[in-house]
Formats: structure tokens, C-alpha cells, sequence
């Protein structure tokens, strides 16, 4: 492993590239990064970097994010197997449909979503800004939120909008969390907070202590001085760095409805090794490539919500 960090950063150095690895990717990918975080904050961190290649430890939408913030740059990837069941679960043709039978709508998706989705979109969001960014529009606005069902629902629980239809999608992930196993953990550590991902189903949102995207359950948890244990219900990645900001603190993975390992990884997160990192450097491929006229319509709705964030203060 140690000769594998070494080539990484020997390669990263020759190649001029900046290493991307968001919080669910495992911790000896993590520790070899410039840059760990969630998918946006990071394609907009490497924009602003001089680096000439971006690798991307993460899934595939992510890696095409950034390629649509940074065009002139080259974005690898380590493995494109590494895909996303919540992309995938809302296909580009099929959205259109949706889209066309329902005119009128003002369309805001979830950054995690296609290249292709995002350039039908009006208005990317992500899970940090999504209720702010809903707000923001005027209260009798038609709304077509995807892809995420359980994103949706939880905005528009928040919001009131009535006038919002939601696209039926979700991550494999935070739909297998199970209630009645996170119910357990509770009454065993009766003085733990539960930290919960709007992705997950609403009967759990309503159980938590605090709701939040990645990046905020890891400021709340590093933060708060409530208690010093927490049970964690998001992909257990970000535990890594949990454990990191807080050491002095206990952080209990939720385990999903059906497991033997007490953990709910996602499959495709793990698919991004060190071995892999260096090969993709070494090799200068698998490289993400979108067409222009694609790419354009998708860093549009992206800056969209980065004015839209600006007005409201949020960055």
C-alpha cells in the first residue's frame, strides 16, 4: 500500500493532476486525495486549481460534474464500472418524456444525476441547498424535483409545495436503512444522536436528531458538544473522517435491512481502489468525455444554482 501512495504521488506530480475523493470512497483512497468532500464542492474546489488533470475517486456523475465545471481539463476516472443506482435510475430519454408530459414545470434535479439530466434541468441542487434553492422560487411554481423520491418528499414535507412532482428514483443505499435495526442501536446507546441523509425513507428522517447532507452531518458531528456518540445513517465512508475531526468520539454505522456485516457500503464507491488511482494516472484513462452542446446546457443549470446560492448567502 505504501509503495502504491508513493506512486500515486509521484504520478500526481508528473502529471500536474489534483486528486478528488468524496467521503464514501474507503479511507486509504481518502488519505491519498488533495480534496475529500462531497461531489460539487469538490468539481468546484479543482476549477480553481491550476492542476491539468482531475482524478476523481468517486462515481461516474461525479467525475462528469467536474468535467463540466473544468472543460479544459482532462478528468479520469479510476474504474467507469463505478456508476450510481440513483443516476441510473432516472434515464435521460425517460426523464425528457416526463418532462414534455408535464410543460410549464420549472425543473430542479439533484446534482447527483447524469450529464445528460442536468442539460434538461433549469436548476441543479444539491442536498445541502435544496430546500433554499425550492424556496427560492415563487410559491405557486410548478416543480418537477428528480430524481430522488425520498429527497423530494422530505422538501416538499419542509416547503409545503403542493405544486411539486417528484420523479421516482433513490440510492440503494439509504433506501435498505432499516428503522427497526437503528431503533436497537438507540436502545443500546440510549445517549446517541441519530445523523441521517435526506436520501433515506421518511419513517427514519422522522427518528433522527439532525438531517443533513454529507458535509453538514460531519460538521454537526464534529461540532456538537450534546453527547459524544452518534449513530450514522449515510454510507459509512464518511466515518473516516468523522473519526479524524473527532477521535474522541464513538461513530456507529446504521446497518441496512438486510445485512451481516452491520454496514451498508455502497457497492460502487468500492470499486475505487489505490491500485486503480494509479493505473488510471499511469495510463492517462479512462477519461470522461461529454459533447459540448451537452456540457453547455448542464453548466448552465449548475450556475443556476450557484447565483441563486450567492443571492441567498449560502456561498
Amino acid at each position: 500500500m505504501m509503495a502504491l501512495k508513493e506512486k500515486i504521488e509521484a504520478l500526481k506530480r508528473e502529471r500536474n493532476a489534483v486528486i478528488l475523493a468524496h467521503y464514501y470512497t474507503e479511507g486509504d483512497v481518502q488519505d491519498v486525495a488533495d480534496f475529500v468532500g462531497d461531489s460539487l464542492a469538490l468539481s468546484q474546489k479543482a476549477a480553481t486549481t491550476d492542476a491539468d488533470v482531475i482524478l476523481f475517486a468517486g462515481v461516474h456523475f461525479m467525475g462528469e460534474t467536474a468535467k463540466i465545471l473544468s472543460p479544459q481539463k482532462k478528468v479520469l476516472m479510476p474504474d467507469m464500472a463505478a456508476g450510481c443506482s440513483l443516476a441510473d435510475s432516472c434515464r435521460a430519454e425517460d426523464f425528457a418524456a416526463f418532462i414534455a408530459a408535464h410543460p410549464g414545470h420549472t425543473v430542479i434535479s439533484y446534482v447527483n444525476t447524469t450529464a445528460e439530466v442536468k442539460a434538461l434541468t433549469d436548476i441543479v441542487c444539491t442536498s445541502s441547498n435544496a430546500v433554499q434553492i425550492v424556496e427560492s422560487l415563487p410559491k405557486d411554481e410548478p416543480i418537477i424535483f428528480g430524481p430522488d423520491r425520498n429527497l423530494g418528499n422530505y422538501i416538499k414535507n419542509i416547503t409545503g409545495r403542493e405544486n411539486m412532482l417528484i420523479w421516482d428514483g433513490a440510492c440503494h443505499v439509504h433506501e435498505e436503512f432499516s428503522l427497526e435495526k437503528i431503533l436497537e442501536l438507540k436502545k443500546e446507546y440510549p445517549q446517541a444522536k441519530v445523523l441521517t441523509h435526506p436520501e433515506c425513507k421518511r419513517p427514519i428522517i422522522l427518528v433522527s436528531d439532525y438531517v443533513g447532507s454529507t458535509a453538514g452531518l460531519l460538521k454537526y458531528a464534529t461540532e456538537d458538544t450534546s453527547t459524544d456518540t452518534y449513530i450514522v445513517v449515510t454510507e459509512p465512508g464518511v466515518l473516516h473522517q468523522m473519526k479524524k475531526a473527532a477521535p474522541g468520539k464513538t461513530f456507529i454505522p446504521a446497518p441496512p435491512m438486510d445485512s451481516t456485516c452491520g454496514c451498508n457500503n455502497c457497492s460502487f464507491m468500492k470499486l475505487v481502489t489505490l491500485r486503480k488511482m494509479a493505473d488510471a494516472l499511469e495510463r492517462m484513462e479512462p477519461e470522461i468525455v461529454i459533447p459540448e452542446v451537452v456540457r453547455a446546457k448542464a453548466e448552465k443549470s449548475i450556475r443556476r444554482m450557484l447565483d441563486i446560492s450567492k443571492k441567498l448567502g449560502l456561498i
